[in-house]
């Protein structure tokens, strides 16, 4: 009744007496549901970072971690993040998600630390967010596509598989 009460009037423009013979409440009820569906509305909606400021949060995530700087990790992370690693069984990655701000810091000094000289990390669009893309001798080998929530990274997903990896490769 919510739903259909916050939808007849504020949609399609009904007055709460015709949505009150519709539901089958009175329209003082059906104020009070459409008004009820609004507050869930405003609720639900995730706060909205500016795209320069998520950009931001990925550059000094990169920053940190090429300077294998676990603090800095950590206060850029969510202490409820999460990552997520996809080799597809054809390439190495982490085989369950990696849960936590802290946990994800010292995996990624550590992925730091066995990183090769010739691997590069670039700032690119990835889904249509900012996003970091790994190449080593030219050749696209990881994608990291990030989740952020205000000034926090929420989620990473980290896509190795070569097969996902086809229109990213360029050389």
């Amino acid at each position: 009744a919510e739903r259909v009460a916050f939808i007849l009037h504020d949609v399609f423009r009904y007055p709460f007496a015709e949505v009150a013979e519709i539901v089958g409440r009175t329209p003082a009820a059906c104020r009070q549901l459409a008004s009820s569906a609004r507050r869930r509305v405003r609720v639900a909606r995730p706060s909205a970072t500016p795209a320069a400021r998520r950009a931001g949060i990925v550059r000094e995530f990169k920053q940190a971690w090429e300077a294998k700087d676990i603090g800095a990790l950590i206060g850029l992370l969510d202490p409820d993040a999460t990552a997520i690693g996809d080799g597809g069984g054809l390439a190495t990655t982490f085989l369950d998600p990696i849960e936590g701000g802290e946990q994800i810091a010292h995996a990624w000094v550590e992925i730091a630390r066995r990183r090769p000289a010739t691997m590069t990390f670039l700032e690119c669009t990835v889904n249509g967010q900012p996003g970091l893309v790994a190449r080593q001798d030219g050749v696209t080998v990881t994608v990291f596509a990030f989740d952020v929530e205000g000034d926090r990274i929420r989620r990473i997903w980290v896509v190795r598989n070569p097969e996902k990896l086809r229109l990213w490769t360029t050389g």
